[in-house]
């Protein structure tokens, strides 16, 4: 009986000294070697309690403004978690129409819907504001928040990453972790895809640390969970 035993206790001897985390997806693994993180695209915060577990400082970005005060809500009682709402892209001061989408504004995007279709069929636009961008360059100079501070970059933007990308092309060195959720197929219109995301970074000295596909489509395609190192 012991010697049936002993491989089960062994085995929750080291879930218990975190040396294993079953719990925590390969794609997250990389937060083990970070204090801190960006997350733009934040939504209500659902990362927030992996987030925690880590013990990260967290710099959330959400431009909905009715998103916003419920992601405010969400972290008022971690100290180490703080949001700004704002629309990150490329350039300042430019005017967006953001479409706000039915599942909680999870989907919403400055583009327009095309093949997410495939994948969500019942995801749709039933609103839109009107919203001023600021690079995440300025954002943070705004806020003055020093970008060395932190360690990562996480982006769920929905087609518009290479834009917080470029936007922020300046700083982009000091993350040792860049993580995106991108599709390798038009999921909205003129959206970036995998290639794109994986040469942009390529040219800034970033590889891939991991990839999982997480949603697939009939007629082909994928989306990805992407995290890309700092190699340079």
């Amino acid at each position: 009986m012991f010697k049936k035993l002993k491989p089960m206790l062994k085995k929750l001897k080291k879930i218990l000294i975190g040396k294993i985390r079953p719990e925590i997806p390969e794609s997250n693994h990389f937060l083990n070697s970070v204090s801190s993180v960006i997350h733009v695209g934040a939504n209500s915060g659902q990362e927030r309690g992996l987030y925690d577990r880590f013990g990260l400082r967290v710099l959330w970005i959400e431009p909905i403004p009715k998103v916003f005060e419920e992601l405010k809500s969400n972290i008022a009682d971690s100290k180490r978690q703080h949001a700004v709402q704002a629309l990150v892209t490329d350039v300042n001061d430019k005017e967006y129409e953001f479409n706000v989408a039915n599942n909680n504004g999870q989907s919403s995007s400055i583009l327009e819907l095309n093949e997410h279709r495939d994948i969500w069929p019942k995801v749709e636009f039933v609103d839109s504001i009107k919203i001023q961008s600021r690079t995440l360059v300025s954002l943070l100079e705004e806020q003055d928040i020093d970008p060395t501070y932190f360690e990562a970059l996480i982006m769920d933007t929905q087609g518009s990453e290479l834009l917080v990308l470029k936007g922020a092309e300046s700083i982009l060195k000091h993350f040792r972790f860049i993580k995106t959720e991108v599709a390798d197929f038009e999921s909205y219109s003129g959206c970036c895809t995998v290639d794109d995301i994986d040469d942009f970074l390529r040219s800034h000295k970033f590889r891939r640390f991991s990839c999982k596909r997480f949603a697939c489509r009939k007629d082909g395609g994928a989306y990805y969970d992407i995290t890309y190192e700092n190699i340079g």
